[in-house]
């Protein structure tokens, strides 16, 4: 589960962009280690990025960035948000699944790295370090994969080797790769969440390229798990298509061939919802995906949702396969409301305390 090369999604980069300063950092020298042939290439300003790329081609993009490290997930009021903070580490995905979010958020496929360390870690320490007395639950994976660009940038490692010193915090590295380079670098792993994205057999083969297969992303949770982590797991999104009951019914049963209910930190169920960019992105890019021609209608945040009570007889058999395996109050939604969580779950979020507060007690739990 650690590559001794570099993988063939990384391989393809033709050029690695850089801001001024950024090519002496540790993440560049790292990067000119494992791609030694490719032309590096200064920014002098972000607007000049598209005279740089030429059409179609992978570029790699070492920016000295200069906005907030640390946010909150861009939930809304209208919907429950599991109050996850995001460390910002970069943007864009070198996996390609039809149905990311990614895709209408950027319009760009320039690969985004944020090499300027010390600045994430100056705020960082900043905030976290000052508050002691408060527990944090974040992760990397909002933006881009947490793992994807691992290899080449070792980035997971140098944040689990800097938030050692802070007791407060649990790490969550989301990822549908099952590199594992970055335990190497763990002190402390009840620190660490590892966490998988997961989706029914066909949802992998014909929606997600440059992936793990489920086998790999298990074989690596129970590896986790045996050492002493607690991982998270999360379907999102979930998808309607002919044949999802046996389809999800198959991975859930493949999750406890692998994985002991006790060892799971958390699950999240999440309905595929989109900005109504993305359908058209999805019908031109990928013609054979007929997922996005089902009953959606416009929420309450602006995106398309697949009609209620679709969404709920999906979630009604997960929640009930999930919890004849040995889980229960793991299991939560993401962005969805109060009437979902009552009709499928039988309780609210305000029941638990709050889902925020149920989330981070989870994640400071132990076996």
């Amino acid at each position: 589960m650690v590559p001794t090369e570099l993988p063939k999604r990384l391989q393809k980069f033709g050029k690695v962009l850089f801001d001024p300063g950024m090519e002496q950092t540790r993440i560049a020298r790292r990067v000119a280690s494992k791609l030694p042939n490719v032309d590096w290439i200064p920014v002098e300003e972000e607007g000049s990025l598209s005279d740089l790329v030429s059409g179609g081609e992978d570029c790699l993009y070492l920016k000295r960035y200069k906005g907030r490290f640390l946010r909150f997930c861009p939930g809304t009021k209208n919907y429950r948000c599991c109050g996850y903070r995001i460390l910002h580490i970069g943007e864009n995905c070198p996996l390609n699944c039809s149905y990311c979010i990614l895709k209408a958020y950027f319009q760009d496929n320039i690969q985004k790295v944020w090499a300027n360390q010390e600045d994430l870690q100056q705020e960082f320490s900043s905030e976290v370090g000052s508050n002691p007395d408060t527990l944090y639950r974040m992760g990397t994976g909002e933006f881009t994969d947490s793992l994807a660009l691992e290899p080449l940038t070792g980035y997971s490692r140098d944040l689990i080797d800097f938030i050692s010193h802070f007791s407060n915090l649990r790490l969550e590295l989301k990822s549908k790769v099952a590199d594992l380079g970055w335990l190497e670098a763990v002190k402390y792993p009840e620190q660490i969440l590892p966490a998988w994205s997961l989706n029914a057999p066909e949802v992998v083969q014909n929606e997600e390229l440059h992936v793990a297969s489920l086998e790999e992303r298990l074989q690596a949770a129970a590896y986790c798990a045996d050492l002493g982590f607690r991982v998270c797991l999360h379907f999102d999104p979930v998808l309607y298509y002919p044949g999802w009951e046996k389809g999800y019914a198959r991975t859930i049963e493949m999750i406890f061939d692998y994985l002991q209910p006790r060892q799971i930190a958390y699950l999240s169920l999440g309905s595929f919802r989109c900005m109504p960019d993305l359908k058209d992105y999805i019908a031109r890019n990928w013609p054979d995906s007929k997922y996005i021609y089902e009953e959606y209608v416009t929420g309450r945040d602006g995106k398309l949702r697949l009609l209620r009570p679709l969404r709920i007889k999906q979630f009604d058999l997960l929640v009930r396969l999930l919890r004849r395996c040995g889980l229960d109050k793991q299991i939560y939604f993401c962005m969805e409301s109060d009437e979902v969580w009552k009709r499928v779950l039988g309780y609210t979020p305000a029941q638990l305390g709050g889902l925020d507060r149920h989330l981070l007690k989870l994640a400071f739990a132990s076996f």
